[in-house]
């Protein structure tokens, strides 16, 4: 894959208007490589793990990354990984900076496995990811969720597809 994209995120079966249904064509297994990759930077508050403002800091940066014209439809990524029981990070993917927001970039290689289930299961998901990790030889870095569904989007699509990325680094 080339460097800094993504499998295609397809978003032409979306009857919600909001979250596309998500196919996993391409995302599973894949191998990504990102270069300086940049990325919007936000975080959210939580308590024991249940996040409190997620939908109105989603709703903030989408309405700016969309406002400086940064998005690319078809390359949608949104890494999450939590920091504590109290905040997680969010990293959207961009094609350039968004005034007024935090930007940083990630660089490294990441495998990837779709998972379908409860955000109850993420912990088991985070185990996997780093047995996939050893399985190919590497030590594993930071894992990253991408929830591609929004709660009121996956009660109407039936399912919860998310993405877990794992960084590989040298064993």
């Amino acid at each position: 894959m080339t460097p800094n994209t993504t499998p295609l995120y397809d978003t032409s079966d979306n009857v919600t208007g909001c979250c596309p249904r998500f196919n996993p064509a391409g995302w599973d297994g894949a191998e990504l490589e990102f270069i300086n990759k940049p990325f919007l930077r936000a975080k959210t508050v939580s308590v024991a793990y249940v996040p409190l403002n997620m939908g109105k800091v989603f709703t903030r940066v989408n309405e700016a990354i969309d406002a400086a014209g940064a998005a690319k439809p078809d390359q949608t990524l949104v890494l999450s990984r939590e920091l504590s029981a109290f905040s997680a990070e969010h990293l959207f993917a961009v094609e350039k900076p968004v005034p007024g927001e935090e930007m940083t970039t990630l660089s490294g290689r990441f495998l990837t496995k779709v998972f379908e289930g409860s955000y109850s299961e993420v912990p088991d998901w985070h185990t996997e990811m780093q047995t996939l990790a050893r399985e190919k030889g590497n030590a594993p870095g930071t894992v990253w969720f991408f929830y591609t569904t929004c709660p009121k989007c996956q009660k109407v699509y039936g399912k919860n597809p998310v993405v877990g990325l794992v960084e590989l680094t040298v064993a």
